[in-house]
């Protein structure tokens, strides 16, 4: 199957669906059974890699919704780290 890239543009936690917009600008609905983590919920703005499937009412929907991993800032020290998009890192933990 074809992975694909997008972003969280709307969910609805009360009816368990949402919308995501591919990085080709085409919007797919999903269900809350489609978050891959099993939690049934996911944040709007949540950058996610996805799959597109046949759906039950004849239109395209996207399933297996995983965060994407995005590229760190580099630091100049040539490397690329990756990290899962989510809530940004606030403090780092105290020095031994």
């Amino acid at each position: 199957m074809d992975v694909r890239r997008g972003q969280v543009v709307d969910f609805d936690e009360r009816r368990g669906w949402g919308t995501v917009r591919g990085d080709d600008g085409v919007e797919l609905f999903f269900h809350c059974t489609a978050v891959a983590d099993g939690t049934r919920t996911i944040a709007v703005g949540t950058t996610v890699s996805h799959e597109v499937v046949p759906g039950h009412l004849g239109r395209w929907e996207a399933t297996d919704l995983r965060p994407a991993q995005v590229p760190l800032v580099d630091a100049g020290c040539g490397s690329t780290a990756t990290r899962s998009s989510g809530p940004p890192v606030t403090s780092m933990p105290p020095a031994r």
